[in-house]
């Protein structure tokens, strides 16, 4: 799978939190915060299903559109891509560097130690 584009995670995001839509559902449900016409939906949908992104019931009318890929893959993929190009790979230079400029609840703290321990770090 190719790296995803920030309009593609749009749209499989709305997929995704709908669990499927219909062009007019997911044309509504992507014009607040990007301003697409319904044709403009529908020619990105187009497009991720030849790349095997989307999968389209074409027996239900209207038409249902699903994402064909797992979010918590691709979100995986994502980190991991990101964790390799900005810190060559180490974990522990990426939670220092969001440490250091995010603060963090003493809950959060909390778990993230937890965590640690669990991995017998």
């Amino acid at each position: 799978m190719t790296k995803l584009s920030e309009r593609e995670w749009a749209v499989l995001t709305a997929l995704w939190e709908t669990g499927g839509a219909t062009l007019g559902e997911l044309s509504d449900a992507l014009r607040p915060d990007t301003g697409w016409s319904r044709n403009t939906v529908l020619t990105y949908l187009a497009r991720m299903e030849a790349k095997a992104l989307v999968s389209i019931d074409k027996t239900a009318c209207p038409h249902i559109y699903q994402a064909a890929l797992d979010r918590e893959a691709c979100q995986a993929r994502e980190r991991h891509s990101f964790l390799q190009r900005v810190y060559r790979g180490s974990a522990g230079d990426l939670v220092a560097a969001f440490l250091k400029e995010e603060p963090i609840s003493p809950e959060e703290r909390d778990r993230l130690r937890k965590l640690l321990d669990e991995m017998e770090v």
